[in-house]
């Protein structure tokens, strides 16, 4: 029997990876009101569960990617599932909402550690005409594992206590630890004479922290009020700290030389501008078809798979699309269609039909599939070999950023036309019953925070067209244009 191409290994055992943060960023949100009662906690405490995963996903990328260079790519990648499996493991033992937070933020770290090494291995393992494809199948993941989140989150509730949301993922993770040890091996080498800028990482990480809480606590505590205010400014202070000393080390944590690329530059920003205009649309909507439409929690997780599910259909055609042609046409496609799609969204009324509701997700899940993966395959394919760690943190961090803010400049839109008490009621979940004239008040909020997202998405696409064609800057090295290390791979371990 022929063995499987290292290059499918590589694939199927990050996916697991990726497959697994992809569920964690969202299988809690169900749980929450459980969780809550059960440890005697409060609201405030409950954003933070969740806040604690994706914040420390977002701030360690760039950390964990310069690390990786450093090391290992696959080490930090086994070192990340095993990390991942005993947060999950702690989550579901904890006896308090503090310890909670904590195991999350736990959690959130080896999340980091997949997510940044997963695309850096990819790109290794694939030669540059099938990146495009293999990206587009790690796209697929990431999507269905978005859906898959509320929806198995429901299912576990219904049937089990909310301890089994974490539970779950301890025998995943040891089977993908043992993969991952098992069957990934480096194929680039390391830089092990190289130092880790240990200030600059804390400089850029206390900053995009400060960043990230402002962000998202701008929406209660005010934009104008002190302690936002000071938190903005010491994001300015420690980014301006950190840009100041990149320039002159020799071993930075940012590699200031990856944008001298044009066709890096321009994919990263397109990334991050286009997370900043969508990302919100589930959070929106998941708002709008509860308390609007009153529809249950599950029901409301189940209506939202027409968007994941056509960004599913839609990643692997857009890879094969990136293979033949580049990744500039099938990219900037889909952030018009996306475009489109907000546009489409921003006609909801409160009492619309379901039908044009899925009409509108389908069709920004259709452009998703298009951007991603030929957007992805683009940007790292423009980085040199022996930074595809640090090439992809900075990916990741740009395009975490974008999302986070993408909830932040959602609510602050969308409350800016709202009544405070309808702010209140609904988006910190005080309401027990809507009256039409604060669905009306929801739903207009709603539609300008779309028109917004729409010029924002539209930015997006102008990076994405302007991009130098579809030959990368940097060229392929002499490894990359040959067939994959080895045709197949034995059973063991060789990092």
């Amino acid at each position: 029997m022929k063995a499987l191409p290292y290059k499918w290994i590589a694939l199927i055992v990050t996916t697991i990876g990726v497959l697994m943060s992809a569920i964690d960023s969202t299988i809690v949100i169900l749980g929450l009101p459980s969780i809550m009662a059960s440890l005697r906690s409060d609201i405030v405490t409950m954003v933070w569960v969740v806040m604690g995963y994706i914040l420390m996903s977002t701030v360690f990328l760039l950390t964990f990617g310069r690390i990786a260079d450093i090391i290992g790519r696959v080490r930090m990648y086994n070192l990340g599932f095993l990390v991942f499996t005993i947060g999950s493991a702690l989550c579901g033992f904890s006896q308090t909402a503090l310890q909670l937070v904590l195991f999350r933020l736990v959690q959130g770290a080896g999340g980091a550690m997949l997510i940044v090494n997963s695309v850096a291995i990819i790109t290794e393992a694939f030669p540059p005409n099938e990146r495009g494809r293999a990206m587009g199948w790690n796209a697929v993941t990431w999507g269905a594992g978005g859906v898959a989140g509320p929806v198995l989150g429901g299912l576990i509730l219904s049937v089990a206590s909310w301890r089994w949301l974490f539970y779950i993922n301890v025998p995943v993770g040891i089977a993908g630890t043992i993969a991952a040890y098992l069957l990934l091996k480096e194929l680039s080498t390391r830089g092990e004479r190289e130092r880790f800028d240990l200030i600059g990482a804390f400089t850029f990480s206390l900053g995009l922290v400060a960043l990230l809480l402002a962000l998202t606590q701008g929406i209660y505590l005010g934009w104008t009020s002190a302690p936002i205010l000071g938190l903005f400014a010491l994001t300015l202070l420690c980014f301006g700290l950190f840009l100041s000393r990149e320039r002159r080390i020799n071993y930075p944590v940012l590699d200031l030389g990856l944008f001298d690329s044009r066709v890096y530059s321009f994919s990263v920003l397109a990334a991050m501008f286009q997370s900043l205009a969508v990302f919100a649309v589930n959070f929106l909507m998941t708002f709008y078809l509860q308390a609007i439409q009153g529809y249950g929690p599950l029901q409301a997780a189940f209506l939202l798979v027409p968007l994941p599910i056509m960004s599913s259909l839609m990643a692997p055609l857009g890879g094969r699309l990136a293979d033949h042609i580049g990744g500039k046409i099938p990219a900037s496609l889909g952030l018009i269609i996306q475009s489109s799609a907000l546009a489409w969204l921003a006609m909801l009324g409160p009492r619309s039909p379901y039908s044009f509701v899925a009409g509108g997700l389908a069709l920004m899940g259709t452009g998703g599939g298009f951007f991603w993966s030929p957007n992805t395959s683009t940007t790292m394919s423009a980085a040199p070999r022996e930074r595809l760690g640090i090439a992809s943190g900075t990916l990741a961090t740009l395009r975490n950023t974008g999302m986070v803010s993408s909830f932040a400049v959602a609510i602050a839109v969308a409350a800016s036309t709202m009544p405070r008490q309808v702010v209140n009621s609904l988006f910190l979940g005080t309401a027990a019953h809507v009256t039409p004239g604060q669905a009306q008040a929801f739903t207009s909020g709603m539609n300008h925070a779309f028109l917004v997202s729409l010029a924002i998405c539209l930015i997006a696409a102008i990076f994405s067209i302007v991009r130098e064609g579809r030959k990368p800057l940097v060229q392929p090295t002499m490894n990359e244009r040959q067939p994959e290390a080895p045709a197949s791979l034995p059973l063991t371990h060789n990092s």
